[in-house]
């Protein structure tokens, strides 16, 4: 399936659609339509970048669930956490909206109000005799089952457990430390993708790494490309988070793709995003990495005679990082997307246009070419060594893969 830049969807997402899908998808349309509640949500409450994986998660597993547990659906596949049962019936709409908003409610209740005019919505979209109410109650079983399922998970803050030391600036928060066990929601093992550890600081490659970054993420040296290239893909506090741009990402490939299908392509992305949360986070606690800035302003503690210290060097990106430096979040959350959307997809080989909020629109030629140029930024803007940049992008790849080989995200592709 090739994919090709079609036509403008409304917010900071991509412009593309499947080459010939003029077609109204009212059924793909619902299920992008409450992915963008989940990310308007991620945006209101300041989540970082590893609640808004899980919340996304929950949302898009919960709305695939609940489409592919019916027996109208024509293209099944394995289910991601709930299996078909007799009994299930309704529309489709009406079963992920369902879905999408209870366990939005659930999670954040204080917003409910909105998610129950949005449901309204969708639910009078529904005009066969009955269809509605059937649906609406099989997404709510739905979501009762992943909301029970993830209740456990890891995310929240326990209170026996005191956050990690370490040197100054990684100190950790509660959602730093806690993460580091979030719960798989595909993959078997997180503990299989934890790093090896970064070189060490009297080692050639970490010079290099520290001289290539000290350059090209120097906040006194003037580069304005460099300076948007991070600034683009930095989706901070107050954003939908690095998930929420790949999400966008797939909303624009899911387009002509049905409700099937796009509810599927989202969830498999989503575990895969989601995935990568425990690795990275229990990565960076392992080995307490210090982040460019303290590396270079501190290099005459380092061992390493290749290096020099500068106290006064600050990075591009304005902000040194809150949590250790080893492995970059924002390339392995990159790179998990773009393989599994490549993966589903059948070709690495789509051009799409992005506008992640950042006052610009870029286009790419590749999920890839996104993906590497996602992680690069982090360098860019000093904030990352591109040894953390590259070890985070094989590991969003390979988690990926793993989670592509399971049932619910084996690719049908024929040549």
């Amino acid at each position: 399936m090739r994919l090709l830049l079609a036509a403008a969807v409304t917010g900071a997402t991509v412009l593309v659609a499947p080459a010939g899908a003029a077609a109204p998808d009212p059924g793909g349309d619902a299920v992008r339509a409450w992915t963008d509640v989940a990310l308007d949500t991620v945006r209101a409450v300041n989540a970082s970048d590893a609640q808004a994986a899980r919340l996304y998660a929950m949302v898009e597993v919960a709305m695939y669930d609940a489409v592919n547990g019916l027996p109208t659906t024509v293209d099944r596949h394995a289910p991601a956490f709930v299996a078909p049962v007799p009994g299930a019936a309704g529309d489709p709409v009406a079963a992920a909206a369902g879905a999408a908003h209870d366990v939005l409610a659930a999670l954040y209740p204080a917003r409910a109000s909105a998610y129950d005019a949005r449901l309204a919505t969708d639910l009078a979209s529904v005009t066969a005799p009955g269809q509605a109410t059937l649906g609406r109650d099989w997404g709510g079983r739905v979501a009762a089952r992943v909301l029970d399922a993830r209740s456990s998970d890891g995310s929240a803050p326990a209170e026996s457990q005191a956050p990690g030391s370490g040197p100054g600036e990684f100190r950790a928060s509660w959602s730093g430390v806690q993460f580091r066990r979030l719960a798989p929601f595909a993959i078997a093992d997180p503990g299989t993708y934890v790093s090896a550890g970064p070189p060490a600081m009297t080692s050639d490659a970490y010079a290099a790494a520290f001289a290539e970054v000290k350059e090209v993420g120097n906040a006194a040296v003037p580069d304005a490309a460099r300076l948007a290239t991070y600034r683009f893909w930095a989706l901070g506090s107050n954003s939908v988070q690095p998930p929420g741009a790949w999400l966008r990402v797939a909303e624009g490939l899911s387009r002509g793709l049905g409700i099937a299908g796009t509810a599927r392509l989202l969830a498999v992305e989503a575990m895969a995003m989601a995935d990568t949360v425990a690795p990275t986070y229990a990565t960076k606690y392992l080995y307490r990495s210090w982040r460019p800035t303290t590396a270079i302003r501190e290099a005459d503690t380092d061992g390493n005679a290749a290096t020099a210290a500068d106290p006064s060097w600050s990075p591009r990106g304005g902000t040194q990082g809150s949590s250790p430096e080893h492995w970059s979040g924002h390339s392995s959350f990159s790179a998990a997307a773009a393989t599994a959307l490549a993966g589903l997809l059948c070709t690495d080989g789509v051009t799409f246009a992005l506008d992640t909020g950042a006052g610009e629109t870029r286009t790419y030629a590749s999920l890839a070419a996104a993906a590497a140029e996602a992680g690069r930024s982090r360098v860019y803007g000093g904030l990352h060594f591109e040894f953390s940049n590259q070890a985070g992008l094989a590991a969003g790849r390979a988690i990926a893969a793993e989670v592509l080989a399971k049932p619910v995200g084996h690719p049908d592709c024929h040549q």
